[in-house]
């Protein structure tokens, strides 16, 4: 049997440059019998021509395949009868924005592979950009604390640095931050914004990845109790940049104050939670929003509270770093991700509008959508190399089998959410969303 899978070009956003399978993974596939259709592409970080080296037939149209890869989400007539899709659904919040093409697959009977929920027998996820996500984002959220800062006549070594899709590589982004870290750790940084101080939401891939980005700076790290004490005890230096993340714990308390936080209650019930973490913002300089949220947990950071930071007339808080990324989400007044080529905005908590750009009144939101497509070549080996060892059973599975008979491996049947055009077990609560 002839096994053919396809790899579309991503068109969702101009600037995605991702693929969910480079080339050297494709040469180890086509070395297998497998036969690589690859959707052309003038901007994909790999040409047409790397992927065709690597034994790919390269042409306008993957429709010669019944398997097909791709990133982000596909456009609803791209769709065709009882075909398996692989990709970033972003349906299994029951996102509005989604649900027709959600539709669409279930009128076509496909079968659709989500990779968010590829998962171990643990829950922990196995493929993912997350932390190409953090890296990214904490780069550009450094660049634009130096551009914001810059607009208001302040001028520091962030300036110096780009925004994550102008370096040809992540090697040449870390390089660029170390240099600034070694200028802090010379001459220092201005009273005015000492201590330098970058909160993280979230301890996991993507959190780790942005982490990672700020250890490049002379960074150390403090707790949260320690945070609201540093600049009035006067025990920092402006030669070195501070360090916090919150934990679920820090970031809401239980309704009732006779009962103690306890994590897996607060994953079961969030309902019995509120905010706790607006003691912390006013302390910061930067904000890097990590974390998993949806709709049943308590807001992080809400229009009211910004307002009222304001009128206080505290905004040492420059930038919100939004790598969640949730439109009206845990950052209440992040509407939509932004795109590469118009990454930031600047929301104004008194009219409660936003003006893309550094400029402007209120606070700046980096929320670009897409971050781990600002490091393309590396993101894209990376989830590759994740992935690569699943692909064989994807593309020699028969979805005409029943979903209980279907012989693919137990981490990818938990990812399917359609077999057939028929949400499976473990999604059969997504039908409320579609209705």
């Amino acid at each position: 049997m002839n096994h053919k899978l396809g790899i579309r070009h991503e068109d969702k956003y101009v600037m995605e440059r991702r693929v969910a399978l480079p080339p050297q993974f494709i040469k180890k596939l086509t070395q297998q019998g497998m036969e690589v259709h690859v959707e052309s592409s003038p901007k994909r970080i790999f040409t047409d021509e790397e992927f065709k080296t690597a034994g790919a037939v390269v042409s306008e149209s993957v429709t010669a395949c019944p398997v097909i890869f791709g990133v982000k989400e596909m456009p609803i007539h791209f769709f065709e009868d009882g075909k398996t899709y692989i990709f970033f659904s972003h349906v299994i919040k029951g996102q509005p924005y989604n649900m027709p093409m959600l539709r669409k697959m279930m009128e076509k009977k496909c079968n659709l592979i989500e990779y968010e929920k590829i998962a171990d027998g643990k829950g922990k996820r196995l493929i993912f950009f997350g932390r190409f996500a953090g890296l990214a984002g904490m780069i550009n959220s450094l660049w634009s604390y130096g551009q914001r800062l810059k607009v208001q006549g302040i001028e520091t070594p962030f300036t110096r640095l780009q925004q994550s899709h102008q370096y040809s590589s992540l090697a040449d982004a870390e390089q660029a931050i170390r240099e600034v870290g070694e200028i802090i750790r010379a001459e220092g940084l201005s009273e005015e914004l000492t201590p330098l101080i970058i909160g993280f939401t979230g301890y996991g891939n993507v959190s780790q990845g942005a982490q990672h980005i700020a250890n490049l700076l002379p960074a150390i790290e403090i707790t949260p109790e320690e945070l609201i004490d540093l600049k009035g005890n006067g025990k920092y230096s402006n030669k070195l940049v501070y360090k916090v993340v919150f934990k679920e714990g820090d970031l809401s308390e239980p309704k009732d104050p006779n009962q103690e936080f306890e994590l897996q209650d607060y994953y079961n019930h969030p309902e019995k939670y509120k905010n706790q973490f607006e003691k912390y913002p006013k302390h910061l300089s930067i904000l890097m929003n990590c974390m998993y949220w949806d709709v049943r947990y308590p807001r992080l950071v809400t229009k009211d509270f910004i307002k009222k930071l304001h009128q206080d007339g505290i905004d040492k808080l420059k930038v919100i770093g939004d790598v969640t990324c949730d439109p009206d989400g845990s950052i209440e007044f992040t509407h939509k991700g932004t795109e590469i080529e118009d990454p930031v905005f600047v929301y104004n908590p008194f009219s409660d509008e936003s003006k893309m750009g550094f400029e402007g009144d209120g606070i700046l939101v980096m929320a670009v959508d897409i971050l781990p497509s600002e490091l393309p070549r590396e993101s894209s080996i990376s989830f590759g190399e994740a992935l690569f060892d699943f692909v064989p059973a994807i593309v020699k599975a028969n979805y005409n089998d029943s979903f209980d008979e279907l012989d693919l491996p137990a981490e990818i049947k938990g990812a399917m959410i359609l077999h057939k055009g028929e949400l499976t077990p473990g999604y059969k609560y997504i039908e409320e969303y579609l209705k």
